[in-house]
């Protein structure tokens, strides 16, 4: 299947400015009676500036034309700052219809910067988790060139989405598309490759990779049922099964294995499970029911 990844919308721009002492009145006060604008007092040596601008950033774009950002270095141009009163920074003031309406100082975090502009402008719609939900529900109904198009214009607006990076590996590889989905691991930031999304994404696609080379289904069954204890056997059938969409079986054949001997392999059944559960997803009804019989297994 070839994944259609055209038709992705441009990004949204114009929402965040740097302004002047003699730009203020046009970039603020009257660009405020048309729509919120928020106000960033900072300085290049303010460490907690540096840590709360990119989140101001981020959560104006985010709210895509309810609020604009302006921000103003007050080592060159102190003058509003010493009139608004600002003795220390990060200082952010909220504009509506030429006027201070609110404020905060220090570091917020994001929730807390969307709560503020929330009471400031009112509900924000978010386009960009709309379109994540929208690719997850197309993905989980097997729609995946409709999931690619959500997850590919979300990576429009954010490239660093990780939530979108992963269903998009997660797309190609249920298209049988697994070199490609591998190439996409490329665009993955530094770092981040422990982010559950990434995580889920990359034993997703090592579990298809694996599952391609396996012998066929009755081969298996005939081995283990001619010999109960070979453990690479029931390791084969539970990828094998798991490939085919059968995730409960699948986890019982690594449980049985764990039951057996836990410690064949270097503990290969119990980490494969637990890579099964990666790719699932927490709230997956077989990795509940997997990591409850997993326990009883361990701990019995």
């Amino acid at each position: 299947m070839q994944i259609d990844l055209n038709g992705a919308g441009p990004a949204a721009g114009g929402l965040i400015k740097d302004t002047t002492t003699q730009t203020f009145m046009a970039d603020v006060i009257e660009a405020s009676k048309d729509v919120p604008v928020l106000v960033d007092f900072w300085a290049p040596w303010c460490g907690p500036c540096k840590q709360l601008t990119p989140v101001l950033e981020k959560v104006v774009r985010d709210a895509r034309g309810a609020v604009k950002l302006v921000k103003m270095n007050i080592d060159e141009y102190p003058e509003i700052a010493g009139q608004m009163g600002v003795q220390s920074i990060p200082a952010v003031f909220a504009f509506k219809n030429g006027r201070p309406v609110d404020g905060f100082m220090g570091a917020q975090g994001e929730t807390q910067i969307r709560a503020f502009i929330q009471k400031l402008a009112g509900p924000v719609e978010n386009p960009v988790e709309d379109m994540l939900a929208a690719g997850d529900e197309a993905l989980g109904a097997g729609d995946v060139n409709g999931a690619a198009q959500a997850y590919s214009t979300v990576l429009q607006e954010e490239q660093e989405n990780l939530h979108a990076i992963g269903g998009l590996i997660r797309c190609m590889v249920k298209a049988g598309d697994l070199e490609r989905a591998r190439q996409t691991l490329s665009i993955v930031p530094a770092g981040k490759e422990g982010d559950t999304h990434i995580a889920g994404a990359l034993a997703e696609l090592e579990l298809a990779e694996m599952a391609g080379k396996l012998d066929d289904l009755a081969d298996l069954e005939a081995a283990i049922v001619t010999d109960p204890n070979n453990h690479q056997a029931r390791f084969d059938m539970a990828l094998a099964l798991n490939a085919r969409g059968k995730r409960e079986a699948a986890a019982q054949e690594l449980i049985e294995i764990v039951r057996r001997n836990r410690a064949w392999n270097e503990e290969a059944a119990r980490v494969q499970l637990l890579k099964f559960f990666d790719a699932w997803g927490p709230m997956d009804e077989a990795t509940v029911a997997g990591r409850r019989a997993l326990s009883s297994v361990l701990f019995s």
